[in-house]
């Protein structure tokens, strides 16, 4: 436990905010438009699993433009 508390928090705070954040706004966009570049469940994965990587690559090459 006391790795724990040698992390500093103040710094990675904003950081896991931030993702979080984005992959939220990342499956929204995937499940209100469902029209992406590939398979729509590849790309819910992709922002799972990835995480903060996965939320960029979707908004980068997933969303299709109309």
């Amino acid at each position: 436990m006391s790795e724990l508390a040698s992390i500093p928090w103040n710094l990675l705070m904003p950081l896991i905010v931030l993702q979080f954040i984005l992959m939220i706004v990342a499956l929204v966009d995937v499940i209100r438009h469902r029209r992406t570049n590939g398979p729509f469940i590849m790309w819910i994965f992709i922002i799972v699993l990835g995480s903060l990587i996965g939320s960029i690559l979707y908004f980068i090459f997933g969303r299709r433009q109309v």
